[in-house]
């Protein structure tokens, strides 16, 4: 592919996205190369002053059915196909008065966006599949070694300086280019096949398809995966939610491990959930400590008092901004990760003295609640043996309207908000679930037992260790007390409010035993299983 050759390198232009495509033409016209076009694209160029031939004109046969056939002929697919290393294929195409094709520029038709508005028909959906543009572009990819295959304007500037440096496309290149041409077309027909398969005989929409395509880029490679002896690697979804973990930016430290990864977006997808200034410090996947507080160093501070030994190691997350203050007192404890929305310069220049430190910036869009929304999954998905489990993910946010009263003792106003922080801590506790808290505070966090009276045991032990008092408190439970001696650790421990789902056949039992005790108790109507 040179232009010293005495057969010109020749250029086939179709493109349903245009930006760009001018510019790119005008400069593959200036380095000699002959332009072939299509359609909207043949005219834009031709009203740009380019010599463009239609491909109607080269393959003598129009376009026809509303453009719907328009490059699906041979002397289109030959001259893309055509192995310019076998002498037999050089002799068809010559035998048939083919030209080859060089460099192809194709982009899809936009049946991702078409299907994303409100109010897509299915007849919208089916005419926005393309046909003859991934036809080409599978049949340029198969022939990379001779053709140069752009499915994307970020790959123009490229191609045209090695074009202009060299007078041809590298191998590497065009190998790279057939890679990502292949991969569109992948994710297209995912996108085509996701569509349809969740589509009912009647029309309507199903909740979940007759098949699900995963499409995910690699960010990263892993040095491990959660062990030395595991390989692992980074991938985030085609299309990736701003305000998640696969848009951080890493601006020092380390290279996030697996575990890292793993750690963070729970500290992350719990910290965001707060609209008050909030800290959340994880350790192996559970909050160790939450706190919400006027500033973050505040919040900060109450977080670590949970459990210090815990927190050493461990991720620390911020919903706001951490200035130098914030930053100095985090830096007093060795920490994994530190995740906020930004951080102030004066700050990063401390982080500086803990090179180790891995410190993420996750921009989120303003908007409290909006934010957070923006940047959660709608699904959830678990790898099981040769399959997948696929749920709704739980964004279940729990209002003060949403809760019931099952006592004689009613909650004060002020632990009716510590019921709400606990409750939205316990959602991130891996199951069993139990949280003490006060004042906006976690106090004890059990997490992760077989028996949730072992979960309401080690909360007080932990609070104990760390030297927090827990009478007065309110407490969480994920799940139902299934009997009431659950219920009897809790209080034992001085807690005095309960928020619990409720929908045990025993509630009448464990409420009872609430009354008894002297304890105020709230129903959610919501579990917050976590596996």
């Amino acid at each position: 592919m040179t232009t010293s050759t005495s057969t010109p390198i020749t250029a086939l232009l179709s493109v349903s996205e245009k930006t760009g495509i001018v510019e790119f033409a005008q400069s593959l016209h200036g380095l000699g190369i002959k332009l072939l076009s299509t359609g909207g694209t043949a005219k834009l160029l031709a009203d740009a002053g380019l010599p463009v031939t239609e491909v109607a004109d080269m393959t003598g046969f129009p376009e026809m059915l509303d453009g719907r056939v328009k490059t699906l002929h041979p002397n289109v697919h030959g001259g893309l196909l055509a192995r310019r290393d076998v002498p037999e294929h050089m002799a068809a195409l010559a035998a048939h008065g083919i030209n080859t094709i060089d460099i192809l520029v194709v982009n899809l038709y936009p049946f991702e966006a078409t299907v994303a508005k409100a109010g897509c028909t299915l007849e919208d959906a089916i005419e926005n599949i393309d046909i003859g543009g991934p036809a080409m572009v599978r049949s340029a990819a198969k022939n990379w070694r001779d053709v140069a295959v752009l499915t994307d304007a970020a790959q123009y500037a490229d191609v045209l300086a090695q074009l202009k440096a060299t007078g041809a496309v590298s191998s590497e290149t065009k190998f790279a280019l057939s890679v990502a041409a292949f991969n569109r077309i992948s994710n297209y027909d995912g996108a085509i096949s996701d569509y349809l398969s969740s589509i009912n005989a009647d029309g309507s929409q199903a909740r979940y398809g007759s098949q699900s395509n995963g499409r995910f880029v690699k960010v990263q490679d892993l040095r491990y995966g959660e062990n030395p002896h595991q390989d692992a690697a980074f991938y985030r979804d085609l299309y990736p939610a701003p305000g998640s973990i696969v848009t951080a930016v890493q601006l020092q430290g380390k290279e996030l491990s697996y575990n890292n990864i793993a750690d963070a977006d729970a500290a992350w997808e719990c910290v965001k959930s707060f609209e008050d200034c909030a800290c959340v410090i994880v350790k192996h996947a559970n909050p160790c400590g939450v706190a919400t507080g006027a500033s973050p160093q505040a919040a900060y501070s109450k977080a670590l008092q949970t459990d210090p030994t815990s927190a050493f190691g461990g991720i620390v997350a911020f919903n706001r901004r951490v200035d130098a203050a914030t930053m100095e007192a985090v830096t007093k404890l060795f920490v994994e990760v530190l995740i906020a929305p930004d951080f102030d310069a004066d700050a990063l220049e401390l982080l500086k003295k803990k090179v180790n430190v891995r410190a993420l910036k996750i921009d989120l869009p303003k908007g409290g609640k909006t934010a957070w929304e923006q940047g959660r999954n709608a699904r959830d998905v678990k790898r099981v043996g040769s399959g997948l489990l696929m749920q709704s993910a739980d964004n279940h946010e729990l209002t003060l309207a949403d809760l019931t009263v099952v006592t004689t003792k009613q909650p004060t106003p002020q632990q009716l908000q510590d019921l709400l922080f606990a409750w939205s801590v316990a959602k991130y506790v891996k199951s069993n679930a139990i949280v003490y808290c006060k004042d906006g505070m976690t106090l004890g966090v059990g997490a992760g037992q077989m028996s949730r009276i072992d979960s309401a045991k080690i909360a007080s032990i932990k609070a104990e260790n760390a030297g927090l008092v827990l009478v007065d408190s309110v407490v969480a439970s994920d799940a139902f007390f299934p009997f009431r001696d659950g219920l009897d650790v809790v209080v034992d421990a001085g807690a005095t409010c309960v928020i619990q789902p409720g929908g045990s056949v025993r509630d009448d039992e464990v409420i009872a035993a609430a009354n008894e005790r002297g304890v105020a108790m709230v129903f959610t109507g919501v579990r917050h299983f976590r596996h």
